[in-house]
C-alpha cells in the first residue's frame, strides 16, 4: 500500500533550451571558411585541423561537411605517407573515426594504408568491418578478397579437402593417444583440427599454439563450435616462446604438427622440435628402460621424413630463373655464391606449362628421425655425403625437384611426390649457371648433400661436377641456413660471377619476347606518325594542352634533335618498355621504376644494347612526390606516349587503371597515345573440381566429424588468381567469348555494365569462369595474356554453387566495371 503520508512530489521543470553561443558560432563559421580556403590552396594538413575543430564543436554539420572532410583526410594521409610520418597518418584516421565511427569509406581507406604497410590482420579487420556496414561496397569487397589470400592461404582449403591426408593423421593420433600419450601439444594448430583429433581420441589434456592472429581466432571459433572450449587451451604464440609451467603446466607426452612446406624444412620444423624436446616434451622412450609407460615418455607425430630429389629439364623453370645468358637471374638459386638468395621456389610439377623431363632417377637425399633430438641437433655438423647418379635422359639441367615422404608412425606415411594425388607442391631448386648444364646419358651427375641448421629454408649448394669428377669444393658451413638440411647442386665455374637478380615474375616478363617485339613495333609506328605530323605542322605546333609542371627535367648532354619525343613509362614494379622506347632514337624516355636494383638492371641492359645513358631517365628521381608521377616532361612539351601497366601478373586489372588513364590523356601531345590503347576481357565456362577444392572446403559432411567449413569458408574468395589455364585440370564447357572492353584512349566508348550470353558447347557443371585479356597496343598490334610466352597468369571467378548445363544451353554473364574493378556473375 502506498505511503499516504508522503508529500506529493513537485513536477519536473522543463529543461532550458541551450542558448546560442555567438562566440562559438563565430569560431565554427571562421574555421569552416578557413578549412575551405586551405582546401582550395591544397594546404591539406591545415584544412584537416580546421575541419576537426568545426565538427567537434558543431556535430550537426557532419552531414554537410562529410564529403569535403573525407577528401581532405585522404589527401593529407597521402602527404603524410610520402613523408614517412606513419604515426601521424594513423592518428589522423583515429581522429576521423571518432567523428565518423561507421563511415565505411574511411574505414576501408585506413585498411588500405594498413595493408600497404604490412599489417594484414589489422587491414582485414577494417575491410571486414566496412563490408558489414555496406555489404555491396565494391572497394572494400575487392580489398577483403585480396587480403584474404594472404591471411588464409589457399593450401588450407586443399589440405582440409584432402580426405586421405586427414584420415591418416587422425589414425596416427588416435593410435598414439590410445597407446598412453594422454597429454598433447599441437604446434601450428591452424584450424585446430589435429588438437581436436587428440581430444576426441581421449587425451586428458590438449594444448595448441598458433602464431597467425587470424588463424588463432579462427581456431578458437572452431574449437568452441565443436564443444571443446575450455577442453583445449589455445595459445597465440610461437612454440619457441612457450615455457613450462608458464604456458603449459607440465611437459607433454605427444607433439603433433604439420609445420612443413613443400621443401619440408621451410616453416622451421627442426628448430621447433629441438625446442620442444628440450623444453616441452617428456624424454623419449629409452631402450634401456622399456618398462616406462607411454604416458611418461615423449614422441612426435610425424615420426620422421625421407627427402627425395630428381634432376629435371623444364623450359618454364628456366624462363622464371634466368635471362640474358645467365647475367640476370631470380633470387631463387641453389648457388652458394650469394647467401641473399632464396634456395627454392614451389611448383606442382604435373601442372607446369610444357611439362618437364626427368634427367635422373629419383634418389634418396636424406632420412631424418623427428624422435631423435641428438640427430636433429647434429644436422648443423653433419658431414657432406655424395650421391652419384647415372643420367637417364639427355637435356639441359634446369633444376632439382625435391619432395618428401612424411612418416606419421611406423605404419602410416604421406608422400608429396609429383606423381601422387596430393595437396602438396614440390620444391624447385633452379640451377642457374649458364655453363656445364648440358648433360648426356654417358655422364654421371655427382651431387653433394649437406645438412646445416640456420634461419633460412632448405638450401641447395653447389658441390660437384656434372662430368663425374671426384673433386668437391668446400662448402661454407658458417652461412646462415634454415632449420636444417640439404645441399644438392652442380659445380659452377670458378671465379666471381657478374649477375643481377630479379624476381621470378620479373624474369618471366624479361623473357616475354613477343610482348616486347609487339611494343617495339607499335611504338615505332607511333613515332613515325608523329614525325610525319610534325613535318607538316612545323616544329612549334601540335603540342596540345598547356599544363604547368611540378619540376623541370634535368639538363643533360643529350640533344636527340630539336624536337625530341617524350615517352613516360608508369608501369608498377619492373618494366623494360622505357628502355625499348629510348632505343628508338630521337626519344627521351622516362621510367618510373623506384628500386635501385631495377634501375641498375635497366642501366646495364641499356649499356649492353648501345642505348645512350642520357636517353633514359628515372622519373621518380626527378619529382618530389610519387603521386606526381603523371605530369609534364617540360614547360613546353607534352608526352608523346604514356605507358600504363594495365594487368597485374596475377591476372587482375590494375587498381585505379581508369583513373590513371583519364589523367594520362590530358598529358598527351596531339597524336600522342596511351599504351595500350584498350584491353579486351575474354572468358569461358569450365568445369573444374580443382578450382573448387582450392577455393573452399567442399561437401556437406563435417571434416573428420568436426564443424570447420563454415568458419574457414568465411575467407573464401570468388576470384582465384595466379592460374595457368593451359595446365588447369578442367573441362571446357564453352568457346571463349568477349566479355568486356576497357578503352583507355576514348572515354566515351566505355560502359559500366554488360550482359553477355554464352552458349554451352558441352554438358556438365559450370564451376568457374576463367578470364584473360587481349592487350591492344594499337589497332593492328595486340598481345594476349593467355599464351605460353606470357608473364601474366590467368584468373577465374569460382561459383559458390555449380550450375548444371546441357549442350546448347545459354548462360547469361553479368559483367560490371566499378572503379577499375571488374566483377563477373552468373
Amino acid at each position: 500500500m502506498p505511503n499516504t503520508s508522503t508529500r506529493p512530489k513537485r513536477g519536473r521543470r522543463n529543461r532550458r533550451v541551450p542558448r546560442e553561443d555567438p562566440a562559438r558560432n563565430e569560431l565554427v563559421s571562421r574555421s569552416l571558411e578557413s578549412a575551405q580556403q586551405c582546401l582550395f590552396n591544397q594546404d591539406y594538413g591545415t584544412a584537416f585541423v580546421h575541419y576537426l575543430l568545426v565538427l567537434n564543436l558543431a556535430p550537426v554539420l557532419k552531414d554537410f561537411a562529410s564529403e569535403s572532410f573525407r577528401f581532405t583526410l585522404f589527401k593529407w594521409a597521402d602527404e603524410l605517407d610520402s613523408l614517412g610520418r606513419i604515426q601521424d597518418l594513423f592518428d589522423c584516421y583515429e581522429q576521423a573515426l571518432e567523428l565518423f565511427p561507421t563511415d565505411e569509406v574511411i574505414i576501408n581507406s585506413m585498411g588500405e594504408h594498413l595493408f600497404r604497410m604490412g599489417f594484414r590482420d589489422e587491414a582485414a579487420g577494417h575491410f571486414h568491418k566496412a563490408l558489414k556496414l555496406k555489404p555491396d561496397y565494391p572497394e572494400a569487397k575487392e580489398n577483403f578478397y585480396r587480403v584474404a589470400n594472404w591471411l588464409v592461404e589457399r593450401w588450407h582449403f586443399l589440405m582440409l579437402n584432402d580426405r586421405r591426408r586427414n584420415h591418416k593423421y587422425q589414425q596416427a593420433i588416435q593410435k598414439a593417444v590410445e597407446g598412453g600419450c594422454n597429454t598433447v601439444l599441437d604446434i601450428g594448430t591452424g584450424t585446430g583440427i589435429l588438437g581436436m583429433c587428440a581430444k576426441k581420441a581421449g587425451a586428458a589434456e590438449v594444448y595448441a599454439c598458433e602464431l597467425s592472429k587470424t588463424m588463432y581466432e579462427l581456431a578458437c571459433e572452431v574449437v568452441t563450435a565443436n564443444g571443446m572450449n575450455g577442453r583445449i587451451k589455445i595459445l597465440h604464440m610461437k612454440s619457441l616462446e612457450m615455457e613450462v609451467p608458464k604456458d603449459i603446466p607440465k611437459r607433454v607426452s605427444l607433439v603433433v604438427t604439420e609445420t612443413v612446406d613443400a621443401g619440408l624444412f621451410g616453416e622451421g620444423i627442426i628448430e621447433s622440435l629441438i625446442h620442444a624436446w628440450n623444453h616441452l616434451l617428456l624424454p623419449p622412450q629409452s631402450t634401456q628402460d622399456p618398462s616406462r609407460p607411454p604416458s611418461h615418455a615423449g614422441r612426435v607425430i610425424p615420426a620422421g621424413a625421407t627427402v627425395f630429389g630428381m634432376a629435371v629439364q623444364c623450359l618454364e623453370i628456366r624462363r622464371l630463373a634466368t635471362a640474358a645468358a645467365g647475367e640476370l637471374h631470380s633470387p631463387v638459386s641453389c648457388s652458394s655464391e650469394d647467401d641473399s638468395t632464396e634456395p627454392y621456389t614451389t611448383e606442382r610439377l604435373s601442372r607446369l606449362p610444357g611439362g618437364y623431363t626427368p634427367l635422373t632417377e629419383p634418389f634418396n637425399a636424406l632420412d631424418i628421425d623427428f624422435n631423435n633430438v641428438q640427430e636433429l641437433e647434429g644436422l648443423c655438423s653433419r658431414e657432406v655425403s655424395r650421391v652419384r647418379l647415372p643420367v637417364t635422359g639427355e637435356g639441359l639441367l634446369d633444376a632439382l625437384a625435391v619432395w618428401f615422404q612424411l612418416h606419421l608412425d611406423q605404419q602410416s606415411s604421406l608422400s608429396t611426390g609429383p606423381k601422387e594425388d596430393t595437396c602438396w607442391e614440390q620444391a624447385i631448386y633452379p640451377v642457374q649457371t649458364p655453363h656445364s648444364r648440358i648433360i648426356y646419358i654417358r655422364h654421371v651427375c655427382t651431387l653433394s648433400v649437406q645438412n646445416i641448421r640456420n634461419t633460412f629454408p632448405l638450401a641447395l649448394r653447389t658441390a660437384s661436377t656434372l662430368w663425374g669428377m671426384d673433386s668437391v669444393r668446400s662448402l661454407n658451413a658458417e652461412a646462415e641456413l634454415c632449420s636444417a638440411l640439404a645441399c644438392l647442386g652442380t659445380e659452377q665455374s670458378s671465379g666471381p660471377r657478374d649477375y643481377t637478380m630479379l624476381e621470378c615474375a620479373e624474369m618471366a616478363l624479361l623473357n616475354n619476347q613477343p610482348y616486347h617485339d609487339s611494343f617495339r613495333r607499335a611504338l615505332a609506328k607511333l613515332i613515325t606518325n608523329l614525325k610525319d605530323a610534325r613535318s607538316v605542322q612545323g616544329p612549334s605546333q601540335g603540342q596540345g594542352l598547356e599544363v604547368m609542371p611540378l619540376t623541370d627535367p634535368p639538363s643533360g648532354p643529350m640533344d636527340p634533335g630539336p624536337d625530341p619525343f617524350y615517352v613516360l613509362d608508369v608501369s608498377e614494379g619492373f618494366s623494360v618498355l622505357s628502355l625499348m622506347a629510348a632505343s628508338q632514337g630521337q626519344v627521351k624516355a622516362y621510367s618510373s621504376v623506384e628500386k635501385t636494383q631495377h634501375q641498375a638492371v635497366l642501366r646495364r641492359l641499356a649499356m649492353a644494347n648501345g642505348v645512350p645513358e642520357e636517353a633514359l631517365e628515372f622519373w621518380l628521381n626527378q619529382v618530389e612526390d610519387e603521386q606526381a608521377v603523371l605530369q609534364r616532361p617540360s614547360r613546353e612539351k607534352l608526352w608523346s606516349a604514356i605507358i600504363l601497366d594495365c594487368v597485374e601478373t596475377c591476372g587482375l586489372v590494375r587498381q585505379k587503371l581508369m583513373e590513371k588513364a583519364t589523367l594520362a590523356r590530358c598529358l598527351l601531345e596531339d597524336g600522342g597515345q596511351i599504351f595500350p590503347e584498350r584491353i579486351v576481357l575474354y572468358g569461358m565456362l569450365v568445369e573444374s573440381d580443382t578450382l573448387l577444392l582450392e577455393s573452399a572446403v567442399q561437401g556437406q559432411e563435417p571434416t573428420l566429424g568436426f564443424n570447420i567449413a563454415p568458419f574457414i569458408n568465411q575467407f573464401t574468395v570468388p576470384v582465384h588468381v595466379f592460374l595457368d589455364l593451359s595446365t588447369l585440370q578442367c573441362r571446357h564447357l564453352s568457346d571463349s567469348v568477349e566479355l568486356f572492353i576497357l578503352d583507355l584512349m576514348n572515354t566515351n566508348a566505355n560502359y559500366t555494365n554488360r550482359d553477355v550470353k554464352v552458349q554451352a558447347s558441352a554438358s556438365g557443371r559450370v564451376t568457374a569462369v576463367p578470364f584473360w585479356y587481349q592487350i591492344h597496343l594499337n589497332e593492328e598490334i595486340s598481345v594476349s595474356t593467355f599464351n605460353q610466352d606470357s608473364h601474366w597468369k590467368q584468373a577465374a571467378v569460382v561459383l559458390h554453387q555449380p550450375l548444371a548445363v546441357r549442350e546448347g544451353d545459354w548462360v547469361r554473364l553479368a559483367v560490371t566495371l566499378q572503379k577499375s574493378s571488374i566483377s563477373i556473375s552468373i
